[in-house]
């Protein structure tokens, strides 16, 4: 016994009777509407799982109501109604979305086969859609690495808030990967099949991001030597992302607030109001709310973006997920520098979860490029990681002795002060790029004596085997 609800909308009363019969006793819940208008308003306020519609109606046709269906109830399957003599209409609307038509007069069996078929592709569709979200959640959101609990709530940010067009504005320090949060909500969504357009903010000069943004006419200013579209324009049925938005000069600030409220935009030297279909994703890695106070922002802008804010969280309070990072990146550059570093020793591994990452995952994913490119054996050693994170870390693990504290039972000197030896002798080495002369010149001692001490404590030059 079927459950769902079908809406016919159909003009012909006797016709619309016997269609509401048919699909009744089959066991479906349906209503009727007697013209495309009020097929709309109906559509407007309640979820229909099909719609019938009659292609030929007064005040607004079948092909209006199709074109509802498809851009504001994609959950809800269209099959367009027609006599035989507009056959090729109702082809037309099945390129333009419809799932099928039916040709008056109406049969019982093929209208139920028809309907009974069209349940069965939205359950598919539906599995599909479900299956396609897990395998993003499996695979952390495209190239968007990570199992911490930060990581997951912004992972559960995305999956709610991409099929609303709601604007988004992602926050978050440099190099944290705001702009793979803002592709991850665009696959995520309905206009995953539109176009995703990124624009940097700050990377472009000011008397060019507006031409940029909305377009010029031909001859709008010097050099404008043909009609351009902007990237307003070329994301229509789209994404636009904006990054840097705090960048945004105050004027135009206020043509992005109008592009908000509008959904409309005007190309420079331009007359005439274009409408567009977009969704628009902004960030930033400042305070916008200090930048409103500071009169940087417009204030009505900053509400109008931050709709719905996602912090993203820096890599120094995700370091759970800096495995994962490493060997994500380990294999995207083994590919495209075909290399075959095979992992990480867990010596090097502890360097890098120690390091506080103030460039987040983009100095990370430019740190292994660099160890996958220069290594030579098949496994990253500590030996590979830059000197300067070495450094950072070791010079940190220095105390100054006032803040040390002898306990009641005693230290071990012996072992404190050959660790305190084995820090100075390789700090010495990577400054002086492991040539023993100079690192010998920089301890005062003799070579031959750092030859010994670097045996003695198991420090061996990059690449030698143990």
């Amino acid at each position: 016994m079927a459950n769902e609800i079908v809406l016919v909308v159909e003009d012909n009363p006797v016709e619309a009777e016997v269609l509401q019969e048919i699909l009744q006793e089959a066991g479906y819940h349906t209503e009727v509407a007697f013209d495309g208008e009020e097929g709309i308003k109906k559509l407007e306020h309640n979820f229909y799982d099909i719609v019938i519609t009659d292609l030929s109606m007064p005040r607004l046709t079948g092909m209006e109501v199709l074109d509802y269906v498809v851009n504001h109830a994609q959950e809800t399957v269209c099959i367009i109604l027609t006599g035989h003599g507009s056959i090729k209409s109702a082809v037309e609307a099945i390129k333009k979305g419809a799932y099928d038509y039916l040709t008056k007069p109406l049969r019982r069996d093929e209208i139920l086969l028809v309907l009974e078929k069209a349940l069965d592709t939205r359950r598919l569709r539906r599995e599909n859609e479900y299956l396609r979200k897990q395998l993003w959640k499996e695979q952390g959101y495209g190239e968007i690495i990570g199992k911490s609990v930060p990581m997951k709530r912004v992972f559960s940010l995305i999956e709610r808030v991409a099929d609303t067009d709601s604007t988004v504005l992602i926050l978050g320090e440099s190099g944290t990967g705001k702009e793979l949060v803002a592709r991850a909500i665009h696959q995520a969504s309905s206009r995953r099949k539109g176009p995703f357009v990124p624009v940097n903010c700050g990377a472009i000069p000011e008397e060019l991001l507006e031409s940029e943004l909305f377009g010029h006419e031909k001859g709008a200013f010097t050099g404008a030597i043909k009609t351009r579209l902007g990237r307003f324009e070329l994301a229509h049925g789209g994404t636009i992302f904006l990054d840097e938005i705090a960048e945004m000069s105050p004027k135009l600030q206020v043509k992005l607030l109008r592009v908000l409220q509008e959904k409309t935009i005007e190309r420079v030297g331009g007359t005439h109001t274009i409408s567009i279909d977009i969704r628009i994703i902004a960030a930033t890695n400042k305070n916008l709310e200090e930048e409103v106070q500071k009169k940087n922002f417009r204030e009505d802008l900053y509400y109008r973006l931050n709709v719905i804010p996602i912090y993203l969280p820096p890599l120094r309070e995700r370091k759970d997920d800096i495995p994962l990072l490493v060997n994500h990146f380990i294999q995207k550059f083994n590919q495209q520098k075909r290399r075959d570093i095979q992992g990480i020793e867990p010596e090097a591994l502890d360097l890098l979860l120690r390091h506080d990452w103030p460039g987040n995952v983009r100095e990370l994913e430019n740190v292994i490029e660099r160890m996958v490119i220069l290594a030579e054996e098949e496994t990253i050693t500590k030996a590979d990681i830059p000197e300067y994170i070495r450094g950072s870390i070791e010079e940190r693990a220095f105390v100054p002795l006032e803040d040390v504290e002898i306990p009641e039972e005693g230290i071990n000197l012996p072992k404190l002060v050959s660790e305190f030896e084995k820090r100075l002798i390789l700090k010495a080495l990577d400054k002086t790029g492991w040539v023993k002369n100079r690192a010998a010149k920089l301890l005062h001692i003799n070579r031959t004596t750092l030859i010994e001490k670097m045996k003695k404590q198991k420090i061996f030059t990059p690449r030698q085997k143990t």
